[in-house]
């Protein structure tokens, strides 16, 4: 079987990107999840009512924040944010949100993060909205290993929380971290997009249960943290605006006759 590109570029290299790894994770510096509550309700401006969407954020450490200080002004709440001015007969009146994430999660490990505790039944939802992936690429996963990790998170929310539609987030764009030195950068950057062209391949034969929302280009310097690997909250505005634009498109999709989608 050929090798993804990314991982081709990665062999020869491997002694030297070990290094580059290693000296990263001890000069990069360590910014926290950021603070706030990770639960709410909230209401829309304009909508038509109905029972409230119970919508779940789950994820790694762009999930939780990291390069924001508080959870309005990171992915959460930014998305929050553009719900609420959001219009049409798809939105019901009220949304109830969770957020679920850790900083270094593997898509492996994210159903750890859903298991209830023995006396509690799994908490349901109708929509979930997954950012997963990159800690995935910076262990060098291989493309169908990681689609069955994927598989079986997807499989997992639909199955025990009721889930409808699984809306997972694209990979951002690791060539431009500046966190990352040359040929790090590059490697990971590739093997990135090797496993976002999978994924978009993937989900395109869901029938609909798992929904790929390409990542915003993030190209601008300011929009990263002063890390140089997680988005700056201006990332995370605009990263959450085509994240809302999505679940509006996926509750107008639900709400279609079954013989016209």
């Amino acid at each position: 079987m050929t090798l993804p590109v990314g991982l081709a570029m990665a062999m020869p290299l491997a002694p030297l990107l070990w290094w580059q790894g290693r000296r990263v994770r001890r000069v990069t510096p360590v910014l926290t999840e950021a603070a706030g509550p990770r639960t709410g309700r909230f209401e829309l401006a304009t909508a038509s009512g109905g029972e409230p969407l119970r919508l779940l954020l789950l994820g790694d450490s762009s999930a939780a924040g990291v390069g924001a200080a508080h959870q309005h002004e990171a992915l959460s709440g930014q998305l929050a944010g553009h719900l609420k001015v959001r219009q049409g007969a798809a939105l019901p009146a009220l949304i109830d949100w969770t957020l679920q994430a850790r900083t270094g999660l593997r898509t492996r490990e994210a159903t750890s993060l859903l298991q209830a505790a023995p006396s509690s039944p799994p908490a349901r939802f109708d929509l979930a909205v997954v950012a997963l992936g990159v800690n995935d690429v910076t262990a060098l996963q291989r493309p169908a290993r990681w689609l069955a990790d994927v598989d079986q998170v997807v499989s997992r929310l639909h199955r025990e929380h009721g889930v409808r539609c699984v809306l997972w987030s694209g990979l951002p764009p690791m060539h431009r971290f500046p966190a990352l030195p040359q040929p790090l950068r590059a490697v990971m950057g590739r093997h990135a997009r090797d496993l976002d062209a999978a994924l978009r391949m993937h989900a395109g034969r869901s029938s609909g249960r798992l929904r790929h929302v390409p990542m915003p280009p993030m190209s601008r310097a300011e929009w990263i943290a002063r890390d140089g690997f997680h988005p700056a909250p201006e990332a995370y505005a605009v990263w959450g605006g085509v994240l809302a634009q999505a679940i509006v498109e996926a509750l107008i999709a639900s709400q279609r006759p079954a013989s016209s989608r």
